[in-house]
């Protein structure tokens, strides 16, 4: 008897798992990670900001200001704008100055013309990179753990000095 019921379930539970779609449409309605796009057919002239990720693969002139944030610019993205940002990632074509607070990275098929000022770089083969680079020391993520560091054994001798008055 618990095989017929068992075989009775298994075209039931077998027909859902057979047609993928039924779990598609909820996997699409979450994003995995907050995201704007400007497509490819989009050109924006002015000043663009805010405090998600943005992916560009259409065309922006101006200035870019977004630093708590990633952009990446795409194969087909072209921006002729300032860049100001948490993390950039170059595919396409930059004509402007990137400061960054963590790091860029300009793929193979990238292009940067303009200056670039970042805590960490990474260029692949084939990137074209024309303007100077400054990479700087994370001062802030430094200050922190010296700030640690030199409270730690400031805190230690007090701790020997009551205990070895007691």
């Amino acid at each position: 008897m618990l095989q017929s019921s068992e075989n009775s379930f298994n075209p039931k539970a077998g027909s859902p798992a057979s047609n993928p779609n039924a779990y598609n449409p909820i996997k699409t309605v979450t994003a995995p990670v907050d995201q704007a796009t400007i497509g490819r057919t989009l050109f924006i002239k002015g000043e663009v900001s805010g405090s998600e990720a943005l992916y560009i693969d259409g065309r922006i002139e101006g200035k870019i200001l977004m630093p708590e944030s990633r952009i990446t610019i795409g194969r087909n993205g072209k921006v002729d704008a300032s860049i100001q940002a948490r993390e950039v990632v170059v595919m396409g074509k930059v004509t402007g100055n990137i400061e960054c607070s963590d790091r860029v990275d300009i793929r193979a098929e990238g292009s940067v013309h303009g200056d670039i000022s970042t805590s960490r770089i990474s260029v692949e083969d084939g990137a074209a990179l024309k303007g100077g680079i400054q990479v700087r020391s994370s001062e802030g993520k430094h200050k922190d753990s010296q700030a640690q560091n030199q409270s730690k054994p400031a805190e230690a001798p007090k701790v020997h000095a009551a205990t070895a008055g007691a």
